[in-house]
């Protein structure tokens, strides 16, 4: 179950890489439910964690908040974008940071390292300011403020995501055989 969430993980990070081809007024409603798709799996696959089942979950719920977050609002929105993706990050960060320390000394506590670390650096970016969206530009040409910001932020945390829950299976495979 953790090696099929950690591939669904990671076909919506490869979603997220083409949302500067959806339109800008659908934009927020596409972030929202790739944010609460992969909070589902995420949960999911906590559910069958041995190690680290609590900040596993709480990783996951972050998602899912955020995913909401996007989805609940309308067009006056109560929070920037920014806030909600960066709120996220961080709190993905807590969990996974605690989850790496409870994953004792095997090669998911480095996968979970990989993915606290990479959330980390999306959320200084985010904050810092860096223009992500000029990445965007340059691929896709001119796109939403909405989705040139969040589309390489979402595949990038997914992708660490889905390839820290690919080791995870892998882990539980060996410990298994």
């Amino acid at each position: 179950m953790t090696a099929l969430c950690g591939w669904l993980i990671l076909l919506l990070g490869a979603a997220a890489l083409l949302l500067p081809e959806v339109g800008a007024s659908s934009g927020a409603l596409v972030v929202g439910i790739l944010l609460l798709l992969a909070g589902i799996v995420e949960v999911i696959a906590a559910t069958g964690r041995r190690a680290a089942r609590i900040p596993a979950t709480l990783a996951g719920v972050a998602t899912l908040v955020a995913g909401a977050m996007f989805l609940a609002r309308d067009e006056t929105r109560f929070l920037p974008n920014l806030t909600v993706v960066t709120f996220w990050l961080v709190m993905r960060v807590a969990a996974l940071t605690l989850a790496t320390l409870r994953a004792g000394a095997s090669a998911v506590r480095r996968w979970t390292g990989i993915a606290a670390a990479t959330d980390l650096a999306l959320a200084a970016i985010l904050l810092v300011g860096l223009p992500i969206a000029s990445i965007i530009v340059a691929l896709f040409g001119t796109t939403s403020d909405l989705v040139a910001s969040f589309s390489w932020i979402l595949a990038a945390s997914f992708l660490a995501t889905g390839m820290m829950l690919l080791q995870i299976a892998a882990c539980e495979r060996e410990g298994a055989n």
